[in-house]
């Protein structure tokens, strides 16, 4: 999920850029609702990942006991 962001945050960076030089102003905004979409998912993955870890810890502590 994490590339997928990293993808998104991409797009919407030349979304962006493409959207400065044909000077159009909607583009720009959704180059940057691209980039605000992509980080949102990153920050997702990395949050289910630390949340598996949690877990995952958790029962090897529960099963050394």
């Amino acid at each position: 999920m994490a590339d997928k962001g990293k993808m998104e945050q991409a797009k919407g960076k030349a979304k962006e850029a493409v959207g400065k030089v044909a000077g159009n102003k909607r583009m720009q905004a959704e180059g940057k609702m691209d980039q605000v979409r992509g980080e949102a998912k990153e920050a997702r993955a990395d949050l289910d990942d630390r949340a598996r870890e949690a877990g995952e810890q958790m029962r090897g502590k529960h099963r050394k006991k």
